[in-house]
Parts: structure tokens; C-alpha cells; sequence
């Protein structure tokens, strides 16, 4: 089994797979995103959406190219779809985002025609290059050439997935709306309050209100969103 399959007892937590059943499940395609962070598209199509119960019919409706991600069809039932990916079944008409609940597991949330148009893209790193131009990098390994210089790290940019272009910046500042992708309040959102900085990114914290009560996360796992993205 090795590369293309799982064991279903060593798969990520994040799967909301149950344990019984078949010994194996598909692992996905190496990529941009880790293991714990997405999910193939077989699993999506057969425990997510319940288009089927087998990998032989998952194949079927790929081949079809009944299935988009990010506006690209996908045909491989090992493609690694990852957080806040927008998936379409143009015969259904039916969008959704992929997404980590309070459980910490992967769901997806329905969303609009519209909705589905837009890409939410967190900066993760930037790079100045020559002739004025910075180089931002995004969490999906995405990036982007500008002469922009208020972009910064942690910040997210909406994207229109058809023309490609920046539709709205949005800041990691005090008043943002944040959505967790980890820690102990995965899949809350929260107002920001404070950012604590270091001289070590990732030992950054960030401060939220979530339903009055005030928490402290990891910088890391804060993705500012824009309000009714998420219900």
C-alpha cells in the first residue's frame, strides 16, 4: 500500500473518518499543505459529501471533471485539498469551503455563487526583489508580484479566482475578525485585541474576544477573514 494508501488508525485527526471499516485509506499527494492540514479529494467525495462509497466510483465522477477546486477541475482522487479551498459541483450548482471546525476536524460550509469566486490567500512570508517590487507568499504556496509595500505577515488577501486579481487586503490589526486554524480554539472566531510580537515569529501570540471571553493563541494560527465568510 505504501505510498498511495493509510492506515485508517494512523490517519490525521483532522479526517472525520470513522475507525471501523476498511484497513486503508488514500493519502494524498505531497504538496503545500501537511498531512495533518488537508485532505484528498477521495475522502472529501466519499465521507464529506457522500457522493459515493467506493474509491472506483470516486474515479468515475473525477474523470467526469464533475469536480473543481479553486476553479480548476481535478481529476486525481490524491489531490491534497486544504483549508479555506473552495470546492464546486457544477451539476448540483452546490459550493463549499473546506474548512477545521471546533472539533478540530475538516467540514465543508456551503457558500454562495459569489462566495465561491473569491480565494482567501494569508501571507506567510515576503521578499523584496529589484525594480521596487515585493514578492508575497502565501499559506497554499501561492504568491504574488506587487509594488505594493503595506502588505504584511499575517495578513490575508482576497483574491478573484478568475481574473486573479486583489480584491480587498485585509490587516492583522486590533479589530480584525480572526478565524483559528489550530490550537485549543480551532475553528472559533474571535475580534483581535492585541499582537504580541518577538523576535521569533512563530512565538508571536495574538489576543481575541471570543463570545466575551478573552483568549490568548499562537499568531500563527490566526486567519483574518471577512465578516459572513463564515457562519
Amino acid at each position: 500500500m505504501g505510498k498511495n494508501h493509510l492506515k485508517k488508525l494512523n490517519a490525521p485527526r483532522t479526517w472525520p473518518i470513522g475507525k471501523k471499516g476498511t484497513k486503508w485509506v488514500t493519502r494524498q499527494n505531497p504538496g503545500t499543505h501537511s498531512l495533518e492540514e488537508s485532505m484528498p479529494l477521495n475522502i472529501i467525495i466519499r465521507d464529506l459529501l457522500k457522493y459515493t462509497t467506493t474509491s472506483k466510483e470516486v474515479k468515475k465522477i473525477l474523470h467526469k471533471k464533475d469536480i473543481l477546486v479553486d476553479k480548476k477541475s481535478r481529476r486525481d482522487i490524491k489531490f491534497p485539498v486544504g483549508i479555506f479551498d473552495i470546492i464546486e459541483i457544477p451539476k448540483t450548482k452546490e459550493q463549499f469551503l473546506f474548512l477545521l471546525n471546533k472539533k478540530r476536524k475538516f467540514f465543508l460550509q456551503k457558500i454562495n455563487k459569489k462566495q465561491s469566486e473569491i480565494k482567501y490567500l494569508k501571507i506567510i512570508n515576503k521578499t523584496i526583489l529589484k525594480k521596487n517590487k515585493l514578492q508575497i507568499n502565501f499559506y497554499n504556496g501561492n504568491n504574488l508580484i506587487t509594488t505594493k509595500k503595506d502588505y504584511k505577515i499575517g495578513d490575508t488577501i482576497l483574491m478573484d479566482l478568475k481574473d486573479k486579481k486583489v480584491l480587498k487586503h485585509l490587516k492583522l490589526e486590533k479589530g480584525s475578525l480572526i478565524y483559528l486554524t489550530g490550537g485549543k480554539y480551532v475553528g472559533s472566531i474571535g475580534d483581535l485585541e492585541k499582537v504580541s510580537s518577538s523576535n521569533k515569529l512563530k512565538n508571536d501570540m495574538i489576543e481575541l474576544k471570543i463570545d466575551n471571553k478573552k483568549v490568548k493563541t499562537l499568531r500563527k494560527y490566526g486567519f483574518v477573514i471577512d465578516k459572513e465568510i463564515i457562519k
